[in-house]
Protein backbone atom coordinates (compact mmCIF):
# COMPACT_ATOMS: atom_id res chain seq x y z
CA UNK A 1 0.00 0.00 0.00
CA UNK A 2 1.29 3.50 -1.26
CA UNK A 3 2.84 5.37 2.29
CA UNK A 4 1.55 8.39 3.89
CA UNK A 5 4.12 10.25 3.20
CA UNK A 6 3.92 9.90 -0.14
CA UNK A 7 -0.06 10.85 -0.15
CA UNK A 8 1.42 13.85 2.21
CA UNK A 9 3.36 15.32 -0.94
CA UNK A 10 0.90 14.90 -3.29
CA UNK A 11 -1.63 16.87 -0.77
CA UNK A 12 0.95 19.29 -0.05
CA UNK A 13 1.62 20.14 -4.43
CA UNK A 14 -1.86 20.43 -4.85
CA UNK A 15 -2.50 22.87 -1.87
CA UNK A 16 0.62 25.23 -2.50
CA UNK A 17 3.25 23.69 -0.21
CA UNK A 18 3.21 22.17 3.26
CA UNK A 19 2.70 25.32 5.07
CA UNK A 20 -0.39 26.04 3.46
CA UNK A 21 -1.63 22.05 3.54
CA UNK A 22 -0.71 21.89 7.26
CA UNK A 23 -3.22 25.42 7.97
CA UNK A 24 -6.06 23.38 6.60
CA UNK A 25 -5.25 20.50 8.76
CA UNK A 26 -7.60 20.32 11.95
CA UNK A 27 -6.92 19.17 15.11
CA UNK A 28 -8.84 16.79 16.91
CA UNK A 29 -9.84 17.17 20.76
CA UNK A 30 -7.72 15.49 23.11
CA UNK A 31 -9.86 12.93 25.64
CA UNK A 32 -9.87 15.09 28.41
CA UNK A 33 -11.15 17.81 26.26
CA UNK A 34 -14.07 15.09 24.88
CA UNK A 35 -14.49 13.71 28.14
CA UNK A 36 -15.64 17.49 29.32
CA UNK A 37 -18.27 18.23 26.60
CA UNK A 38 -21.68 18.39 28.25
CA UNK A 39 -24.24 15.81 27.51
CA UNK A 40 -26.74 18.77 25.97
CA UNK A 41 -24.02 19.54 23.05
CA UNK A 42 -23.73 15.55 22.15
CA UNK A 43 -27.28 15.85 21.39
CA UNK A 44 -27.22 19.50 19.76
CA UNK A 45 -24.63 18.17 17.44
CA UNK A 46 -26.50 14.94 16.66
CA UNK A 47 -29.81 16.69 16.06
CA UNK A 48 -27.75 19.37 13.95
CA UNK A 49 -26.36 16.84 11.76
CA UNK A 50 -29.53 15.29 11.33
CA UNK A 51 -31.19 18.00 10.41
CA UNK A 52 -28.83 19.32 8.04
CA UNK A 53 -28.58 15.57 5.91
CA UNK A 54 -30.40 16.24 2.59
CA UNK A 55 -31.19 19.90 3.41
CA UNK A 56 -29.05 23.24 3.06
CA UNK A 57 -26.84 23.37 5.36
CA UNK A 58 -26.98 27.39 5.24
CA UNK A 59 -30.70 26.55 6.30
CA UNK A 60 -30.27 24.92 9.09
CA UNK A 61 -26.67 27.46 10.03
CA UNK A 62 -29.13 30.28 10.28
CA UNK A 63 -31.90 28.80 12.02
CA UNK A 64 -29.82 26.68 14.43
CA UNK A 65 -30.37 29.67 17.43
CA UNK A 66 -34.07 29.27 17.40
CA UNK A 67 -33.33 25.37 17.56
CA UNK A 68 -31.54 25.93 20.78
CA UNK A 69 -34.55 28.28 22.18
CA UNK A 70 -37.43 25.71 20.92
CA UNK A 71 -35.82 22.68 22.34
CA UNK A 72 -34.34 24.66 25.50
CA UNK A 73 -30.32 23.68 25.33
CA UNK A 74 -31.06 19.84 24.17
CA UNK A 75 -31.22 18.57 27.61
CA UNK A 76 -31.29 14.47 27.30
CA UNK A 77 -33.26 13.81 30.13
CA UNK A 78 -35.56 16.83 29.27
CA UNK A 79 -36.35 15.03 25.69
CA UNK A 80 -36.05 11.18 26.29
CA UNK A 81 -39.55 11.96 27.42
CA UNK A 82 -40.82 14.21 24.58
CA UNK A 83 -45.07 13.88 25.06
CA UNK A 84 -47.07 13.83 22.36
CA UNK A 85 -48.34 17.68 23.06
CA UNK A 86 -44.32 18.40 22.57
CA UNK A 87 -44.73 16.77 19.49
CA UNK A 88 -47.01 18.25 18.29
CA UNK A 89 -46.28 21.43 19.36
CA UNK A 90 -42.97 21.21 17.67
CA UNK A 91 -44.81 19.71 14.00
CA UNK A 92 -46.67 23.45 14.32
CA UNK A 93 -43.33 25.99 15.39
CA UNK A 94 -42.12 27.58 12.33
CA UNK A 95 -38.67 28.29 13.94
CA UNK A 96 -37.58 24.89 13.45
CA UNK A 97 -37.38 22.54 10.23
CA UNK A 98 -40.80 20.77 11.17
CA UNK A 99 -39.85 17.03 9.81
CA UNK A 100 -41.89 14.86 11.79
CA UNK A 101 -38.90 11.84 11.69
CA UNK A 102 -35.95 14.61 12.51
CA UNK A 103 -38.12 15.33 15.50
CA UNK A 104 -38.82 12.17 15.96
CA UNK A 105 -34.80 11.50 15.96
CA UNK A 106 -34.27 13.97 19.05
CA UNK A 107 -36.07 11.83 21.44
CA UNK A 108 -34.56 8.78 20.30
CA UNK A 109 -31.22 9.80 20.33
CA UNK A 110 -32.18 11.86 23.87
CA UNK A 111 -32.70 7.98 24.78
CA UNK A 112 -30.06 6.89 23.16
CA UNK A 113 -27.30 8.89 25.13
CA UNK A 114 -29.12 8.56 28.81
CA UNK A 115 -28.70 4.64 28.05
CA UNK A 116 -24.98 5.61 27.59
CA UNK A 117 -24.92 7.61 30.65
CA UNK A 118 -26.21 4.82 32.68
CA UNK A 119 -23.82 2.26 31.15
CA UNK A 120 -20.37 4.37 30.77
CA UNK A 121 -20.88 7.41 33.60
CA UNK A 122 -21.15 9.79 30.78
CA UNK A 123 -21.91 10.32 27.57
CA UNK A 124 -17.90 12.16 26.70
CA UNK A 125 -16.67 9.38 28.73
CA UNK A 126 -18.13 6.94 26.36
CA UNK A 127 -17.00 8.71 23.17
CA UNK A 128 -13.65 10.16 24.85
CA UNK A 129 -12.53 6.39 25.74
CA UNK A 130 -13.25 5.26 22.36
CA UNK A 131 -10.35 3.52 20.53
CA UNK A 132 -9.41 5.69 17.21
CA UNK A 133 -7.48 2.18 15.83
CA UNK A 134 -11.32 0.68 16.11
CA UNK A 135 -13.39 4.26 15.19
CA UNK A 136 -15.12 2.07 12.49
CA UNK A 137 -17.00 -0.05 15.34
CA UNK A 138 -17.91 2.99 16.52
CA UNK A 139 -19.62 4.29 13.26
CA UNK A 140 -21.35 0.49 13.76
CA UNK A 141 -22.68 1.25 16.87
CA UNK A 142 -23.99 4.87 15.82
CA UNK A 143 -25.80 3.24 12.89
CA UNK A 144 -27.29 0.49 15.30
CA UNK A 145 -28.20 1.83 18.47
CA UNK A 146 -28.69 5.59 17.22
CA UNK A 147 -31.58 7.36 15.19
CA UNK A 148 -30.68 8.47 11.69
CA UNK A 149 -27.59 8.46 12.52
CA UNK A 150 -25.76 6.16 9.42
CA UNK A 151 -23.67 6.84 6.85
CA UNK A 152 -22.15 10.39 6.71
CA UNK A 153 -24.52 11.69 9.53
CA UNK A 154 -22.77 10.12 12.51
CA UNK A 155 -19.07 10.57 10.35
CA UNK A 156 -20.01 14.13 10.77
CA UNK A 157 -21.58 14.86 13.95
CA UNK A 158 -17.78 12.57 15.51
CA UNK A 159 -15.84 15.23 13.43
CA UNK A 160 -17.85 18.34 14.51
CA UNK A 161 -17.74 17.39 18.17
CA UNK A 162 -13.99 16.71 17.74
CA UNK A 163 -13.20 12.86 18.17
CA UNK A 164 -10.45 11.89 15.78
CA UNK A 165 -11.91 10.87 12.94
CA UNK A 166 -12.41 9.80 9.37
CA UNK A 167 -15.34 11.24 6.86
CA UNK A 168 -15.73 8.62 3.83
CA UNK A 169 -16.81 12.03 1.46
CA UNK A 170 -16.71 11.64 -2.11
CA UNK A 171 -13.31 12.44 -2.14
CA UNK A 172 -11.94 9.94 0.45
CA UNK A 173 -13.69 7.38 -1.10
CA UNK A 174 -12.20 8.29 -4.60
CA UNK A 175 -8.79 8.40 -3.11
CA UNK A 176 -9.07 4.95 -0.65
CA UNK A 177 -10.21 3.42 -4.45
CA UNK A 178 -7.42 4.65 -6.32
CA UNK A 179 -4.70 3.19 -3.58
CA UNK A 180 -6.58 -0.59 -3.75
CA UNK A 181 -7.78 -0.14 -0.10
CA UNK A 182 -11.35 -1.29 -1.36
CA UNK A 183 -13.35 -1.30 -4.81
CA UNK A 184 -16.39 0.63 -4.25
CA UNK A 185 -17.93 3.04 -1.36
CA UNK A 186 -17.23 1.11 1.70
CA UNK A 187 -20.55 -0.05 3.50
CA UNK A 188 -19.94 -3.23 4.40
CA UNK A 189 -18.43 -4.20 8.18
CA UNK A 190 -15.62 -6.18 5.98
CA UNK A 191 -14.94 -3.01 3.35
CA UNK A 192 -14.99 -0.78 7.11
CA UNK A 193 -12.59 -2.98 8.35
CA UNK A 194 -10.34 -2.64 5.56
CA UNK A 195 -10.60 1.47 5.63
CA UNK A 196 -9.76 1.08 9.28
CA UNK A 197 -6.86 -0.63 8.50
CA UNK A 198 -5.38 1.52 5.79
CA UNK A 199 -6.00 4.41 8.12
CA UNK A 200 -4.02 2.52 11.04
CA UNK A 201 -1.53 1.84 8.97
CA UNK A 202 -0.74 5.39 7.96
CA UNK A 203 -1.45 6.96 11.50
CA UNK A 204 1.29 4.14 12.84
CA UNK A 205 4.02 5.52 9.68
CA UNK A 206 3.24 9.13 10.38
CA UNK A 207 1.52 9.57 13.81
CA UNK A 208 -0.95 11.15 12.60
CA UNK A 209 -4.47 11.64 13.69
CA UNK A 210 -7.31 10.22 12.00
CA UNK A 211 -8.59 13.40 10.97
CA UNK A 212 -5.63 14.39 9.29
CA UNK A 213 -5.24 11.36 7.60
CA UNK A 214 -9.07 11.76 6.15
CA UNK A 215 -8.21 15.57 5.15
CA UNK A 216 -4.99 14.36 3.12
CA UNK A 217 -6.56 11.73 1.41
CA UNK A 218 -8.99 13.91 0.61
CA UNK A 219 -6.54 16.44 -0.61
CA UNK A 220 -5.18 14.76 -2.99
CA UNK A 221 -8.72 14.01 -5.32
CA UNK A 222 -10.12 16.57 -7.83
CA UNK A 223 -9.25 19.48 -9.74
Amino acid sequence: MIKFATLYQHAARRKGGETELEALLPTPLSVDQLAAVPDDRWLATMSRCIFNSGFNWKVVDKKWPEFEEVFTGFNPTRWKFMSEDDFERLLKDTRIIRHAKKILAVRDNATFLCDLTEEHGSVAKFFADWPCDDYASLLTLLKKRGSRLGGNTGQYFLRFMGKDSFVLSRDVIAALIREGVVTTEPKSQRDLKLVQQAFNQWSGESDRPLTHISKVLAFTVGA
